[in-house]
């Protein structure tokens, strides 16, 4: 998540919690990046003091309670909280990723098989949360945090208990994402069932893989229009072929014609084994492709080369991250160095298969900072320059890193092998 400087106004710490930036905020909360005594980061989250009533107190103290009931790995846990404080306050775990949202404003559309992917695993935790007899209510692009261990749902602060008709709500007002919101929410029908998260569910769906939602209008008015009129069909355009029949029925008007969680999981399961894949390889490669598209891998400065020097034979093409199985996979994901980029240096993507050798080592150095050399560049001349990699990408706390997963070590490998493999000594 991307953070913000405190502003003078902004409290040091809140309940033990230190606070150092800001990561978001809406029209009744702040959200920060905190730090725990112990040193676990945390998103904190407080109650504007200009809204800080009986019925603010009365719902952050039920998003609390429903935090403490909620669980799963695909869940943001609940660290702390204090809904009596003079300033109420929760502290969750701390997500390092983008939400789904800005990934795909800034990378674009994610592919097919990781959009089936995102469906299977999101789909997987709302079932968790489901089986405690809760519905999210406010699933949207925003609320989906995409971390180094997966993707993460957020934000339950319009979370309900499914079988509940009673509301915080005022009467005749609707809360929630007009735009993500299924009809049966938009017409503020009561008790509400599980299906509206299925309804959500597909509009994260459609906008991870199109880059749009079903309904658009500059309007409110008309956009709930839209959403309710059962003769506005939702906008597909662009929607790969083999997404169309499930987000289609995850987007029916009426909500006893749509899949139910369960069989929305089957049904991605079903596609992405159709493609000769099991899901937890396309899982990781979800996780592989949002932690490091391939526009921002890094990238190593132009070395000169000897005039007519060939690739070395362990060098394949370059291909698709999205489509290319990890190392841990079968075959194996290696990085190569694959032609200038537009700033004129030559780009690090992942490659064809090769087989890795048992007696491996990989390390891996920061990537702000100089490649420390392995034991087989220690064999190279001594005025061998050092290879820096490029700072990672602005918007996550630098101190937060990718250093000990186990991709991180061997792309750092992988990096030196490829810069190596083409140096003039």
């Amino acid at each position: 998540m991307q953070t913000t400087p405190l502003s003078p106004e902004d409290p040091a710490q809140i309940g033990g919690f230190e606070l150092l930036g800001r990561i978001g905020q809406g029209g009744m909360g702040q959200v920060y990046l905190g730090e725990s005594p112990g040193g676990e980061p945390a998103a904190v989250k407080i109650i504007k003091p200009s809204v800080v009533d009986s019925t603010a107190r009365l719902r952050f103290a039920q998003e609390i309670e429903i935090l403490k009931t909620v669980w799963g790995a695909r869940i943001a846990q609940l660290l702390d909280a204090d809904a009596d404080a003079e300033q109420p306050w929760l502290a969750t775990e701390y997500v390092e990723g983008p939400d789904l949202g800005k990934h795909v404003v800034t990378h674009g559309p994610l592919p097919a098989l990781l959009v089936l992917s995102l469906g299977a695993t999101l789909a997987e935790g709302l079932g968790y949360v489901h089986k405690q007899g809760l519905l999210h209510r406010d699933l949207k692009p925003a609320n989906i945090l995409l971390g180094p261990n997966g993707p993460k749902i957020i934000d339950f602060g319009l979370a309900v208990f499914a079988e509940s008709s009673a509301s915080l709500t005022a009467a005749n007002t609707v809360v929630g994402t007009p735009s993500c919101m299924p009809p049966e929410q938009a017409n503020g029908v009561k008790p509400l069932t599980s299906a509206v998260d299925v309804y959500a569910l597909g509009t994260v769906l459609l906008f991870a893989a199109t880059g749009h939602l079903p309904y658009h209008a500059n309007n409110i008015h008309v956009l709930f229009h839209m959403v309710t009129d059962p003769e506005t069909a939702p906008d597909l355009t662009g929607v790969p072929p083999e997404l169309v029949p499930l987000l289609t029925a995850m987007l029916s008007h009426q909500a006893q014609d749509r899949p139910t969680i369960s069989e929305v999981v089957q049904q991605c399961r079903g596609l992405v084994e159709a493609q000769g894949l099991k899901l937890a390889q396309a899982r990781r490669r979800l996780t592989t492709y949002t932690a490091a598209p391939p526009q921002h891998f890094p990238t190593l400065p132009t070395a000169p080369m000897p005039r007519n020097a060939p690739l070395p034979a362990s060098v394949p093409a370059a291909s698709d991250p999205a489509t290319t199985p990890r190392q841990d996979e079968s075959p194996t994901l290696p990085m190569v160095m694959d032609g200038p980029a537009s700033d004129g240096r030559p780009t690090m993507r992942l490659a064809a298969p090769q087989q890795a050798t048992p007696t491996e080592t990989p390390v891996y150095a920061a990537p702000t900072a100089p490649v420390a050399p392995s034991s087989e560049d220690e064999q190279s001349p001594r005025n061998a320059p050092d290879v820096p990699l490029r700072p990672r990408p602005t918007g996550r706390p630098p101190a937060r890193s990718l250093r000990h997963s186990a991709q991180a070590r061997r792309t750092a490998q992988q990096l030196r092998e490829a810069y190596a493999a083409r140096a003039p000594f």
